[in-house]
């Protein structure tokens, strides 16, 4: 995939029909949809958000649509939307020789940004799926109903709206977001 380089910084991404998004799932490649624009303008957002505060802090990295070899039990590579990954995660994790499609290492916090083609079931089936493979936090994002799903664990979830404030916990002390700001005045 390529960037478009606009003021040195990447502007668009351009992909052509031979370069589809996948996932390895029970050993099948499954190409997946595009996500909506708005999911993608949310999932930009927060990736940004989350990337100036883990590199202020030096805490690791902020990842954005990474294709992770996620370990037994799970034993599928799953595409996150955004996630963070601690440097001392990143330390233990197999070097990377750069042909590798996957990275084999499992980020703290996992980030789904669901778009209209997104089914209820395969994101309930992504959050058990990262925390079996041993994640701490996964938030699953709604930019259509300006929700967030903070689960801190697969049973233990809470709901944040548009007043609240997006929290890193334990994983990313410090870090606070008004969930507003992740969202698109108008939809």
């Amino acid at each position: 995939m390529a960037s478009v380089m606009i003021a040195d910084r990447p502007f668009a991404r351009i992909k052509s029909d031979d370069e589809a998004l996948f996932e390895i799932v029970d050993g099948q490649r499954v190409e997946l949809p595009p996500m909506s624009i708005l999911a993608s303008r949310v999932a930009s957002k927060l990736h940004v958000k989350l990337g100036q505060f883990v590199e202020a802090n030096s805490l690791g990295e902020a990842l954005m649509e990474v294709l992770l070899q996620l370990p037994p039990p799970v034993d599928r590579n799953r595409r996150v939307d955004v996630a963070f990954a601690s440097a001392q995660t990143i330390a233990k994790a197999p070097p990377q020789l750069g042909s590798e499609n996957a990275w084999e290492l499992v980020p703290e916090l996992m980030v789904e940004v669901v778009s209209p083609s997104d089914l209820a079931n395969e994101i309930m089936e992504r959050v058990d799926e990262y925390f079996k493979a041993g994640s701490k936090l996964v938030w699953v994002v709604y930019p259509s109903q300006r929700l967030i799903h903070v689960y801190e664990a697969p049973l233990q979830v809470h709901g944040l709206g548009i007043a609240d404030q997006l929290e890193g916990g334990n994983i990313l002390p410090g870090f606070h977001i008004p969930v507003a700001s992740l969202f698109p005045e108008t939809l």
